[in-house]
């Protein structure tokens, strides 16, 4: 197994340099022309790198999509990275790619392009030393993940339930680099109330305020929040009525829910859903449900962490850890389909945050588990 990372060191100046030409290619969720041009790259550098084949799977809304076969076999594994980012484009004239003391700064480096690199180069690694293996890997490149899959989801799913196990691009949690074995779901509702418009200065009585009435409603939403369980709701846009002396007639709210359980989701939604408006006049209406489902830490999910831990013991020198996230990712997708594990991608800091960086010299080492994984998986 060793013989991984001794390969990979060998390749770091071309691996950093690929993660330079991949993050100064920007790609924003909803800038279909760049996400575009970015799928195709990452086609082509498939292709070259593992002399796999690809097929860009296209939309007419959102950026295209990639999937890329490696080896041949009935069974297979499922790797998963995205290439969308949450940075507008132009972000790169204000923050351009940068490596300094070992440190790659630069918008979506972290989240997750760098993640994405290691998965090329593991796949590289196994060509180049010609492993061979017993099941096919099916690799998906997604252009909407931090939008909510909306053209990728299915995509995940179908090839998850012919998965034996999915493996996870997403960045490592901070500080130690943890994987993550367990994420919590994601709910999304919007929320629409409609009341009886009035003047507020000479029949204020007359009017029914749904602004007043979504207040209550984000209140009573706020008291289900239950911090010990790991279920969190926040409504986090509002908007509403028209101006200051009339009583607004539409008030509309976006709600965010999160959960450990698909238990928990099957116990709050309908607490959701079953609000109703309380005054005379007032009409609520409110849609949505689960986005993902949490990716659980089951028995399978534990045995693949603790695989992956005694790999990067005795081939690495790594003491890994496991942690939990709030945070969402493709792999929740999978998690009801296949065993999943996430957080395989870069060690460093700062996802959709302005002081988002990597730490090369983990990458040598993070993308040889990798390829462990796969060696150990597709055999």
């Amino acid at each position: 197994m060793e013989k991984y990372y001794d390969f990979i060191y060998q390749k770091k100046h071309q691996m950093y340099d690929s993660v330079k030409e991949i993050v100064e290619h920007e790609s924003p969720s909803h800038e279909k022309e760049l996400l575009d041009q970015l799928a195709t790259w990452i086609s082509n550098q498939f292709e070259t790198l593992t002399e796999g084949k690809t097929k860009i799977i296209k939309n007419e809304q959102y950026g295209n999509h990639v999937v890329g076969e490696f080896g041949t076999g009935d069974k297979q594994l499922l790797i998963l990275a995205h290439f969308d980012t949450v940075w507008e484009k132009g972000t790169l004239e204000k923050k351009p790619f940068s490596i300094k003391d070992g440190i790659a700064r630069g918008p979506g480096v972290f989240d997750m392009k760098t993640g994405l690199i290691q998965s090329l180069y593991a796949l590289h690694a196994l060509k180049e030393l010609g492993t061979q293996l017993n099941k096919k890997i099916i690799c998906i490149f997604d252009g909407d993940e931090e939008i909510g899959n909306p053209s990728s989801k299915q995509l995940i799913e179908d090839e998850a339930k012919k998965s034996e196990a999915v493996f996870v691009l997403e960045p490592a949690m901070s500080p130690k680099g943890s994987l993550k074995t367990t994420r919590k779901g994601v709910g999304i509702f919007t929320i629409k109330v409609t009341g009886v418009p009035a003047h507020s200065g000479i029949d204020p009585e007359k009017g029914v305020s749904a602004i007043e009435e979504l207040a209550d409603i984000i209140k009573y939403f706020q008291s289900l929040n239950d911090y010990e369980k790991g279920t969190t709701l926040n409504v986090g846009t509002i908007r509403g009525g028209t101006t200051s002396n009339v009583v607004a007639e539409e008030a509309f709210a976006v709600l965010d829910l999160r959960a450990k359980t698909k238990e928990e989701f099957e116990r709050v939604i309908p607490l959701i859903k079953g609000v109703k408006a309380k005054k005379e006049g007032a009409n609520v209406v409110i849609e949505g449900g689960v986005n993902r489902f949490p990716l659980e830490r089951t028995k399978e999910v534990e045995n693949m962490f603790i695989t992956a831990k005694d790999l990067a013991k005795k081939h690495l020198g790594l003491e890994l850890t496991e942690k939990e996230t709030g945070g969402g990712s493709d792999g929740n997708l999978t998690a009801p389909y296949a065993p999943t594990l996430d957080g395989l991608g870069a060690v460093g800091d700062g996802a959709h945050a302005n002081h988002e960086y990597v730490v090369l010299e983990e990458m040598p080492k993070r993308t040889a588990l990798l390829a462990m994984l796969l060696e150990t998986y597709g055999k």
